[in-house]
């Protein structure tokens, strides 16, 4: 039989290499040593590092470890360009990502190439997604430049941003990142991957040849000591991190009370979601691209698989099937499906983790062949026979190891599905667009794909819930995230509270003992865990009441009992804003005590802030069924609908000042969102938000959807902060304590707005609408294919 009768009957693919000569030729114009791109210009290389081909091992380049000297160059020169930069036109700057997305057009291969040599991932990949979207970033950018001062008529950009990036998607993420920022006005001083360093330097080539101007876009590389020094630089504005969850909490730590804008984008374990009524072939081939693109490298990739039990046999066999098939090797052979692994750390890690899950009890299963005997390479492997506390299941591996699992009902599909810490993407395949799309908002994630998986554009946010960290990229949100509101700047410190001293007497011989107020949880008046009351003075130091005083036990039932009333959240828009209505109109027809409550704990006429909270809470009653998401429209067969959902659980620390409105300007719009809330009112003038309950009882608020504990506001604070089942966290205080709050909330990664001791007047209108409303929410977009 000669040879291509051979080959149509083996159907065996024959080798395609692509040529890497022109990526080896960019590398020895370099004379493979690079120093940083700083200001424009190619510094000289200081102590390097080896960057390694790791489908071979072969070195390809020495890079420079930047030290904190060139972190501090880099930034001067970014905010040196940030003043020119930030004053140019949104047309003139849109100009110049245009023109980086056409050279990136233009010098597509050799960005591919150079990918697949330094990565390790197939050509196919680099060449037809990554690169792809790159190009699709930069455009879509520019058009948001020219036109952000019409859809963000009130912000402006942050200043010198400072952007580490992950080595799954070297020049993707650095695109992510970088254009939203220059689109913005910013200016960016970048740190990418220590084993993927080529693609941003050659990034660096492309900005000095479009005529970027100097100081701009500042690429230094280096390993973890590099990352550091741009993170806690003091001239540093924002930070933009992706990487895992354990450094995102390195970050925010490090970050706490510095005022610096933050965006973290971390780890995953997303969930593919399969039912009985499901394209079986379909959703496998989905799979494939869902846990093995990019070697199973990916933060959103469909590590666990959940399997209608029904099919789970068949379905199982099949893709063991489909196992067989794929082709492990050689990155730049364009017939190869999974290349190689970064580094040899990688393979040993997830090596590690594989004898771990085994000896839990985990079958894993590798098809038969051999994989390149030099190079990191890997077998794509499927485990089973696996609960949910298996470390294989609880872990991200970011390699290619599926885990499965079965369930039998959608309710266990969605149970299991949200057993973990992270909240990244998750995948649903059902042929029941009505089933789909009742199970994709009960999925805690940012991304749900609904038969298909690994959909990603420039105009659809991405990003996480829990602890795959928060804000987003790409869309009109990430656009947001590299802006704040022009007035910000011009606030000053919070007047110091005014300490009132308590006049010589005995409390128990005080004729108000009948005014000692409870606290309010679950519905129900309760009184303090601590036993212990803390005395309300008016402003000569007289005794008006007292309230119950706070503990640990009693922020824990108020968590509970607002856990308890999530379903908050599902509640109609509508009805959440006829309640709201009702709290403003039961408030209303007490105006005249609550006025007399605060003039008599601050010496002020109440009329005034009683009118203001009323019409706060009528402000954001209109707000809870207009504030709502888009359906984009990327460049493919499908819709993106971005969902606008509440956070959960929102703790809220009220300001001293303002005892009734600086709770009701808090509460209000965590409500109208869908948010149950735990209250910690003024600690010096408790007693308006006490009385409240008596308002909330008659207006129709379902139990543990409004919580109050009074006490001391900073300890609650910590005590809030640090409970992980809070999932974001308001507070009005003092610098310190803000500090405080913003470090303690990294045991989940908790989403958290401080007044870092500034004056933020919530009288102002401008609170009114999307201040609140933005930090009460988090975005989630749901793909959904369409078409025959």
């Amino acid at each position: 039989m000669n040879k291509i009768a051979q080959i149509f009957q083996s159907l065996d693919y024959g080798p395609a290499p692509e040529a890497p000569e022109q990526a080896i030729a960019w590398l020895d114009s370099h004379g493979r040593k690079f120093g940083h791109f700083i200001d424009g210009k190619w510094t000289k290389p200081g102590k390097t590092f080896a960057s390694d081909n790791p489908a071979s091992g072969d070195k390809l380049a020495d890079i420079t470890d930047g030290t904190a000297e060139d972190v501090d160059a880099a930034v001067k020169a970014a905010r040196s360009a940030f003043e020119t930069w930030s004053a140019l036109s949104g047309y003139e700057r849109g100009k110049y990502l245009y023109a980086i997305a056409r050279a990136i057009q233009k010098h597509s291969r050799l960005f591919s190439v150079l990918e697949s040599l330094d990565n390790g991932k197939p050509i196919r990949e680099s060449r037809d997604i990554d690169i792809p979207l790159v190009a699709r970033h930069f455009y879509h950018h520019a058009g948001w430049a020219q036109h952000l001062s019409r859809e963000f008529p009130d912000a402006v950009p942050y200043g010198v941003c400072g952007q580490i990036i992950p080595w799954n998607f070297p020049l993707l993420m650095l695109a992510w990142k970088i254009a939203p920022a220059l689109a913005a006005g910013n200016t960016v001083v970048l740190k990418p991957a220590e084993f993927t360093s080529l693609t941003a330097l050659l990034f660096a080539e492309i900005c000095d040849r479009v005529g970027l101007p100097k100081g701009v876009v500042n690429i230094v590389t280096g390993e973890g000591d590099t990352g550091a020094a741009i993170v806690t630089h003091p001239d540093i504005d924002k930070i933009a991190f992706t990487g895992s969850t354990e450094v995102g909490k390195i970050i925010r730590a490090a970050t706490a009370g510095s005022g610096k804008g933050l965006s973290l984008e971390l780890g995953g374990k997303s969930p593919y979601i399969v039912f009985e009524d499901a394209d079986i072939d379909s959703a496998i081939e989905g799979l494939v691209d869902a846990i093995w693109f990019n070697q199973g490298q990916v933060c959103c990739a469909g590590s666990r698989l959940l399997v209608q039990e029904s099919i789970e046999e068949r379905f199982i066999a099949k893709l063991k099937t489909r196992m067989k098939s794929l082709r492990v090797g050689d990155p730049l052979d364009k017939s190869v499906d999974i290349g190689a692994l970064v580094a040899p750390v990688q393979v040993e890690r997830i090596k590690d983790l594989m004898k771990r899950g085994a000896a839990e009890g985990a079958v894993i299963y590798e098809a038969d062949g051999s994989v390149p005997a030099k190079g990191c390479f890997l077998k794509p492997a499927l485990v089973t026979n696996v609960s949910p506390a298996n470390t294989l299941v609880a872990e991200e591996i970011f390699g290619p190891v599926l885990v499965a699992m079965s369930f039998r009902t959608p309710e266990e599909a969605v149970a299991l599905a949200n057993n973990t810490k992270y909240g990244l993407a998750a995948t649903i395949w059902s042929e029941n667009i009505n089933l789909a799309l009742d199970i994709a908002p009960k999925i805690k994630a940012g991304v749900v794909w609904i038969n298909g998986t690994n959909n990603f554009d420039a105009a659809v946010g991405f990003g996480g819930y829990k602890e795959s960290g928060f804000g987003r990229e790409g869309g009109r949100e990430g656009m947001a995230s590299y802006l704040k509101p022009a007035w910000e700047k011009e606030l000053k410190p919070a007047p110091a509270a005014k300490v009132v001293a308590a006049k010589a007497a005995n409390p128990l011989d005080d004729s108000h003992l009948d005014q000692t107020a409870k606290m309010y949880i679950g519905g129900k008046q309760a009184r303090p865990d601590s036993g212990y009351s803390r005395a309300v003075l008016d402003p000569s130091g007289k005794l008006i009441g007292e309230v119950g005083d706070g503990n640990r036990k009693d922020i824990r039932n108020a968590v509970e009992a607002a856990r308890a009333a999530l379903g908050w959240s599902t509640t109609a828009a509508h009805s959440r804003a006829q309640i709201l209505y009702f709290l403003a109109e039961n408030l209303d027809y007490r105006r005249d005590e609550f006025a007399a409550r605060i003039k008599a704990q601050t010496g002020e006429d109440g009329a005034d802030e009683v009118a203001l909270s009323v019409e706060r809470l009528f402000a954001f009653a209109g707000w809870a069924d207009k504030y709502d998401g888009a359906v984009h429209n990327p460049p493919l067969r499908a819709v993106a609908a971005a969902m606008v959902e509440p956070l959960g659980v929102m703790g809220i620390v009220a300001p001293s000042a303002r005892p009734l409105l600086g709770s009701i300007a808090l509460i209000a719009p965590a409500l109208a969102m869908g948010n149950p809330v735990v209250l910690v009112p003024s600690s010096q003038s408790p007693l308006s938000v006490t009385d409240l309950y008596q308002v909330i009882e008659t207006s129709d608020v379902p139990s543990g959807v409004i919580n109050i504990v009074t006490g001391d506001s900073v300890a609650l604070a910590k005590t809030l902060a640090e409970h992980d089942g809070v999932d974001a966290l308001w507070f009005a205080g003092s610098a310190e304590a803000s500090t405080m709050v913003e470090k303690a909330s990294v045991t989940n990664l908790k989403q958290t707005w401080t007044t870092r001791g500034l004056n933020y007047d919530l009288a102002d209108r401008r609170f009114e609408g999307d201040y609140f409303l933005a930090r009460a929410t988090q975005v989630k977009n749901v793909w959904i294919p369409y078409g025959a």
